[in-house]
């Protein structure tokens, strides 16, 4: 199997399940979502994102995450990133302009550097935090699977590149600039991370999707694949540093099969299916360690904004007032350090 990129949205399909939103008026900081112009039909911009955005549910803010969008077309190639957190910026402060509605789209921005560059990544973080007061952090793909293409997954870095002295160097500038990392890698992975987080315990962590889960391939069949993921969250969790993005489980590598049935998922499907691993995340990090997360456009090919902050939403109605405010707003808020105003 070739690898291949999710398909674009269907938004024909997508309109099959429709949901009123639910608790309309609690505070929403979406922590983790991309914007992009892949060409018609897939092109995920400011008009696209405000109306999923206002769609019902009280978003009040958004966090920007690198996804080689608008790098610079010319240049040293180690500063071609910066291009997008330009891009985000602009965007962001378009939102900001107050002509655009109540949500702060991009309140936060998080950049793409190669720390494998070394000490020699300084330059470029300057340039991110010159490009824009909102940029507060560096994503560096880990992500690592052996044979991957066969299975249709992506595998961006060489294994083990956590532990490499080069990236380590480029790592530990960050907490000189005050910056966060945004930690994307694959579940079976998560030990790396554990070495990284208490080698640099100054450093933020924030773990994306859910601690990188894999339905496909060899981790097809979910029990084993589920007892490693337990094992290595509950491991990953005794780090303080490190927080936890609840979401991006909608996309066809986590293996639910969503975009193959014939109408999206209603919230109470989505919510029984994560519920797993959502659940166990809360559990192990605890509501101030954790935040949701849309992921979209990439987990729109499962269903709609309506219908995954639905799923959030029942997913926690056991828990306090002071816990979902955490869970949906504020632990978001503070990490990435937003300004809502």
């Amino acid at each position: 199997m070739a690898l291949q990129e999710p398909p674009p949205p269907r938004p024909d399909w997508l309109r099959l399940t429709a949901e009123e939103p639910l608790e309309p008026g609690l505070p929403v900081c979406d922590s983790h979502h991309h914007l992009w112009d892949h060409g018609p039909g897939d092109r995920y911009l400011l008009e696209e994102m405000l109306d999923d955005t206002g769609s019902g549910h009280n978003v009040v803010s958004t966090v920007f995450v690198d996804c080689h969008s608008m790098y610079r077309s010319d240049g040293p190639a180690e500063m071609k990133p910066v291009g997008e957190t330009e891009f985000a910026n602009g965007i962001a402060a378009m939102s900001a302009s107050g002509h655009c509605g109540a949500t702060r789209i991009a309140a936060g921005i998080v950049g793409r550097a190669d720390l494998g560059l070394g000490a020699a990544v300084a330059p470029v973080l300057e340039a991110h935090l010159a490009a824009g007061p909102r940029f507060r952090g560096i994503r560096h793909w880990l992500n690592w699977q052996d044979n991957a293409s066969a299975f249709g997954l992506r595998s961006d870095a060489p294994p083990g590149q956590a532990f490499d002295a080069k990236f380590r160097e480029g790592y530990a500038c960050l907490g000189r600039y005050a910056l966060s990392f945004d930690a994307w890698l694959y579940f079976h992975q998560l030990p790396d991370l554990v070495d990284l987080a208490r080698a640099f315990p100054d450093i933020p962590v924030v773990l994306n999707h859910a601690g990188g889960v894999l339905g496909v391939g060899p981790h097809a069949g979910r029990d084993e694949a589920f007892r490693l993921w337990q094992r290595n969250i509950a491991e990953v969790a005794r780090c303080p540093n490190v927080f936890v993005k609840l979401g991006g489980l909608g996309v066809p590598r986590c293996g639910f099969g969503w975009h193959e049935r014939s109408a999206p998922p209603t919230s109470l499907q989505l919510a029984e299916a994560f519920a797993p691993y959502v659940l166990y995340c809360i559990e192990q990090f605890g509501p101030q360690r954790s935040m949701f997360e849309s992921n979209f456009p990439a987990d729109k090919i499962a269903c709609s904004y309506t219908v995954l902050w639905n799923c959030f939403k029942r997913l926690t109605r056991g828990f306090s007032a002071t816990e979902r405010s955490a869970l949906f707003h504020g632990t978001a808020v503070r990490i990435y350090r937003l300004n809502e105003a």
